[in-house]
């Protein structure tokens, strides 16, 4: 026979773990998913269709510079000061994770933290490259008065500059989705839809 006071006790104080709580506001979760789309779409059509290319460029670090300031001023999860920590605290959660106990974060954790510093900076030298490729090459774009009058050689050292600074942020970009998907297996808890909904559990 179950016990009444216990279950109106239980009806009267819902868990609050099954709460969900808004994390991620609409502008995080627009300039993540506009980044993905944006940055994307410039590394698999590269220069065979070079307008797309350059807009979609030039897209990322518009991107970026809109993040740079909401990280600033903007909503608490969203602020850099919320998630951004020294290296002893990157080194601690990452043990964590090899260890299964890594503790939980609303925001981000101080490795995903990390990561995203490291991406905005991977993307924006990405795209800067790009810029001044696009001014040596095709002499057009912001950047075309001062690449004007470079060689040839100077002008392919920086593809070659601007391919690696791709690359490479696809690799942190593959790393990141890895991330994700330990730590939504370790909290159990899904959050590529959390960044959809802007919702997390308490």
């Amino acid at each position: 026979m179950s016990n009444p006071v216990a279950t109106t006790l239980q009806g009267a104080h819902p868990d609050p773990l099954a709460t969900p709580i808004r994390v991620w506001d609409p502008m995080v979760r627009a300039f993540h998913w506009s980044l993905v789309a944006a940055f994307a779409t410039t590394y698999l059509v590269e220069d065979e269709i070079l307008n797309l290319h350059v807009w979609a460029g030039y897209l990322v670090l518009a991107l970026i510079g809109v993040r740079v300031v909401w990280g600033l001023i903007g909503t608490r999860y969203a602020r850099f000061s919320d998630f951004v920590r020294g290296p002893r605290s990157i080194l601690e959660y990452l043990h964590g994770i090899l260890q299964g106990k890594a503790p939980r974060y609303l925001g981000h954790n101080p490795a995903g933290g990390a990561m995203i510093l490291l991406l905005l900076v991977s993307l924006t030298a990405t795209g800067l490259s790009g810029l001044a490729l696009y001014g040596a090459e095709e002499f057009a774009g912001p950047l075309a008065g001062l690449m004007h009058g470079f060689s040839g050689e100077f002008s392919e050292g920086l593809e070659e500059i601007h391919e690696v600074l791709a690359n490479f942020t696809l690799s942190l970009i593959i790393i990141h989705l890895c991330g994700v998907l330990v730590s939504s297996l370790i909290h159990r808890e899904n959050l590529i839809a959390a960044m959809i909904s802007g919702y997390k559990k308490g």
